[in-house]
């Protein structure tokens, strides 16, 4: 079965995930859009470390490597959106990243 993964939409129409995606590097895009694709694949039977939990509604999917990326998402609708990503420098998430995702999870309830 696959699953329907889907790019948050902003109120000024932009893709901000899209957008962070086109402008990494092409072997960083590749790591990522197949770490989406296990989404679209194996959906809530994906486990660490590929995703965490980390409040109610809000996971993040984790592409690690040289450089590591984390993306923000919610299920809703049997659908996942894709709300925030970001570059990971730190040992902890970096409050501001998540008080983006949560911003955009409000707007999408």
């Amino acid at each position: 079965m696959s699953w329907n993964v889907k790019f948050f939409q902003t109120a000024r129409g932009n893709y901000p995930v899209k957008e962070f995606i086109e402008e990494q590097e092409m072997s960083t895009r590749t790591k990522i859009t197949h770490a989406i694709e296990f989404l679209e694949t194996y959906g809530p039977y994906l486990k660490p470390p590929y995703i965490k939990k980390l409040k109610d509604k809000l996971y993040e999917l984790r592409i690690s490597g040289k450089i590591a990326i984390r993306i923000f998402y919610t299920t809703m609708n049997n659908e996942y959106y894709l709300l925030h990503a970001f570059q990971k420098k730190s040992q902890k998430t970096p409050h501001k990243e998540l008080r983006a995702a949560l911003d955009k999870l409000k707007e999408l309830i």
